[in-house]
C-alpha cells in the first residue's frame, strides 16, 4: 500500500492486436529500474482480436498491491477508448492520442490533451503499432523522466528483432518525447529515482517460482485462463531446473498424472481454474484416500460454467470445500499477493508432506494475471525443506504396512521400489497393510480406524499453521474481514477511513482449511462491528466462516461484476453499512471495461 509522496497510475487502452502489451512492458521495465513499485490490472476479452482491452499500471516509490482509484495519464490507441473512459479523467490529467485518428469529445474542466501528429512524427509510417512507441515517449516526456532510460528500455525490448528495428523505435520515442517536450505542460512532480532497481513478476510466475523452490520436479496442466502463466513459467524454465512439464488432454488426466508422480515420491503440483477443477476433483478425493501428498492450484475467474473466461472473482470457494466426495484431509490456502503466493508453495508443500494428504491453493485472476514489482532480495529459492515421513533407502522392514494406525496418524511412507516395502495403493478402503476392507468384509472397525486415523494426522500437522493476525489497533470502529486478493484494496480502505474519521483494523484469513476457528472467534469477539469484504455474490466466505465459527456480521461488501475491487468501493461499502443505509453493499462500476 502506497502513502509515499509519488503515487501515479497510467491507463492504456485499445483493443486486441493493437500491441497494448509491449508499452505496458517498456514503461513498466522503465519504471522498476528506477527503483519504483508497481502494480497493474489488464482489462481484456476473451476473443483473439478486437474487443476492448485497458490496461491500467499504478507507480509508486512505495510498495503498492493495488491499481488504485484514479487514472493521472490516459493513452488512447483507438476512438473507443476516448468514448469510454475520457469521463473517468479528472482536472489535472492528461490524454494522449493521435491526432491522426481520434477525438477527445467533450473532456471535464482542468483535463489536457496532448494530440500526437503521429503520421507527421513518423514520417508518413504505415506500420500501426509504431504509433505506441511514439505515445510511450510522450508519457515517459509528460512524467519527467529522461530518454536514457527509455532507451535502455527499448533496446532490451527489441535486441532479438535486430539493430534496424531498435534503432526505427529509439527514433520513434525520441520524436514523441521531443515533441511533448515542446508543445504540452509536464506533470509537475516528476517520477523520482528509488533505492536499487526492482524486479517484475505476476503471481502465476511467483507460483511456480514457489513451486520450482518447494522443489517441485513434475507439473501437468492443460491450459486454461486464469492460470496458464503457471504452465508457461515452468516451461520455460524446465530444462534448466530439471521439472517434467507435460501439457495434457484435459483436467481428468492432468490430476492423476501429478497424483502419479507424487506417489513416486517427487514433488508434483498442477494449476487449473475452476471449471477445469470440477473435473479434477474425484482425483482430489482418491489423493486423500491413498494418503499421498500432491498440490493442486486453482485461479478463480468468473463462473459458474464457461462464465468470464477473462474476469476475476472469488466464486470457487465453497466448490474447493466440497472436492470430492466423503469426510477427508486437505489444506486449503488463499494467498493475499504476489511474494505471498511464492512464500506460500514451500510452507504448502511442506505441511502436504507431513500429513500425507493434498493441498489446494486459491488464487485469482486479480493476483495470477497482475503483474507486480518484487525487490529480489525477498525471493528465497532456497526455502526449508521438510519431506515428512518418507523413507528413501531399504533397511529392515520388519513387516512394512503403509497405512499404520501410529499414535501421531502419520504412517510410514515409503517410495515405491523400495525392497521389502511393497504395499498396494488404491481407491477404495484399506487396512494397515494395504488391503482392501471389501475384499474380505467390509470391516467396520477397520472402516472406523482409518478414518480416525487420517483425522487424527492432519489435526496434528495442523498445528503448524499460523493463525491469523489482527491488523491496527484494537479499539477501532469497524473490523474488516477479507480472504485472498481482498487484502490490498482493505488495507488501502483502512487508510482511506481514517480521512472520514473512521478507525479500522483488518483481520485477512489466508488459511482457509484449518481455519483456527477459536482464533478468529476470539479476535472478532472483541470487535465493535464487522463487516466482510468478498468478490462474489452470495457470500461464500461469509457462510463458511459462520458455520464454522457461529459469528454473526454486520454487513457486507460484495462485487461480482468481473471486475475487481478498487479501495474506493470498500471505504463507500463500509461508510454505507456504518450509517445504516444497508447492510449488502455492492459498488457501481464506474465504467464498462
Amino acid at each position: 500500500m502506497s502513502s509515499g509522496k509519488f503515487d501515479f497510475v497510467f491507463s492504456i487502452g485499445g483493443e486486441a492486436g493493437q500491441g497494448i502489451a509491449t508499452p505496458g512492458d517498456i514503461l513498466a521495465r522503465v519504471f522498476v529500474r528506477r527503483g519504483l513499485h508497481l502494480s497493474t490490472y489488464n482489462a481484456y476479452q476473451s476473443i483473439i482480436r478486437g474487443g476492448h482491452i485497458f490496461l491500467t499500471v499504478r507507480v509508486s516509490d512505495e510498495e503498492v498491491l493495488t491499481h488504485g482509484d484514479k487514472i493521472d495519464l490516459l493513452l488512447c490507441l483507438n476512438q473507443d477508448t476516448a468514448d469510454r473512459h475520457v469521463g473517468l479523467m479528472e482536472s489535472g490529467s492528461r490524454i494522449v492520442f493521435n491526432s491522426d485518428r481520434i477525438k477527445i469529445n467533450n473532456p471535464k474542466e482542468g483535463v489536457f490533451l496532448c494530440p500526437m501528429p503521429v503520421s507527421e512524427l513518423t514520417g508518413g509510417s504505415r506500420n500501426r503499432l509504431i504509433q505506441n512507441t511514439v505515445a510511450v515517449g510522450a508519457m515517459v516526456a509528460l512524467m519527467g523522466m529522461d530518454f536514457e532510460t527509455l532507451e535502455e528500455s527499448l533496446v532490451l525490448r527489441f535486441q532479438r528483432r535486430g539493430q534496424a528495428v531498435v534503432d526505427e523505435n529509439v527514433a520513434m520515442a525520441r520524436a514523441g518525447f521531443d515533441y511533448t517536450h515542446a508543445n504540452f505542460p509536464l506533470f509537475a512532480q516528476g517520477a523520482p529515482t528509488g533505492s536499487k532497481p526492482l524486479a517484475v513478476w505476476s503471481g502465476n510466475d511467483a507460483l511456480a517460482m514457489g513451486g520450482a523452490a518447494a522443489g517441485v520436479k513434475f507439473y501437468s496442466a492443460y491450459p486454461m485462463s486464469p492460470s496458464t502463466g503457471v504452465l508457461h513459467w515452468m516451461a520455460s524454465n524446465a530444462r534448466t531446473l530439471g521439472i517434467m512439464v507435460r501439457q495434457v488432454e484435459d483436467e481428468i488426466g492432468v490430476a492423476n498424472m501429478a497424483i502419479g508422480a507424487a506417489h513416486t515420491g517427487c514433488r508434483s503440483m498442477c494449476a487449473t481454474s475452476g471449471g477445469g477443477f470440477a473435473l479434477m476433483t474425484e482425483a482430489v478425493g482418491s489423493a486423500g484416500m491413498m494418503e499421498i501428498p500432491v498440490v493442486f492450484i486453482d485461479v478463480q475467474r468468473a463462473g459458474p460454467s464457461t462464465g468470464v473466461p477473462t474476469k476475476s472473482e472469488q466464486g470457487d470457494l465453497w466448490q474447493i470445500l466440497g472436492a470430492s466426495q466423503g469426510d477427508f484431509e486437505r489444506f486449503i490456502v488463499a494467498p493475499k499477493d504476489c511474494l505471498d503466493a511464492f512464500n506460500t508453495m514451500p510452507e504448502l508443500f511442506n505441511l502436504v508432506d507431513k500429513a500425507q494428504c493434498p493441498g489446494i491453493v486459491i488464487s485469482d485472476l486479480v493476483i495470477s494475471e497482475g503483474r507486480f514489482s518484487v525487490d529480489p532480495d525477498l525471493i528465497d529459492m532456497h526455502p526449508v525443506i521438510d519431506r515428512g515421513e518418507l523413507i528413501t533407502t531399504p533397511t529392515a522392514s520388519n513387516g512394512y504396512m503403509r497405512y499404520k494406525n501410529t499414535e501421531t496418524g502419520i504412517s510410514p511412507r515409503a517410495l515405491p521400489g523400495l525392497e521389502g516395502y511393497v504395499h498396494v495403493v488404491a481407491t477404495d478402503e484399506h487396512d494397515e497393510n494395504s488391503i482392501l476392507i471389501s475384499d474380505e468384509f467390509t470391516n467396520p472397525h477397520k472402516r472406523r480406524m482409518m478414518v480416525e486415523k487420517r483425522a487424527r494426522k492432519f489435526r496434528l500437522v495442523a498445528e503448524d499453521v499460523p493463525a491469523p493476525e489482527l491488523e491496527g489497533p484494537e479499539d477501532a470502529d469497524v473490523t474488516l474481514v477479507g480472504w485472498g486478493s481482498t487484502y490490498g484494496v482493505i488495507e488501502e480502505a483502512v487508510e482511506q477511513l481514517k480521512l472520514e474519521g473512521v478507525t479500522a483494523n483488518h483481520l485477512p484469513i489466508k488459511w482457509i482449511v484449518p481455519l483456527k476457528a477459536d482464533a478468529v472467534s476470539e479476535i472478532l469477539s472483541r470487535s465493535k462491528k464487522i463487516i466482510i469484504v468478498e468478490n462474489n455474490y452470495s457470500g461464500q466466505f461469509y457462510r463458511y466462516l459462520r458455520s464454522e465459527t457461529g459469528v454473526s456480521v454486520d454487513g457486507h461488501v460484495r462485487k461480482y461484476d468481473g471486475e475487481p475491487f478498487m479501495p474506493h468501493h470498500v471505504t463507500t461499502g463500509v461508510l454505507e453499512v456504518m450509517a445504516g443505509k444497508t447492510d449488502v453493499f455492492v459498488p457501481y462500476q464506474e465504467v464498462v471495461v
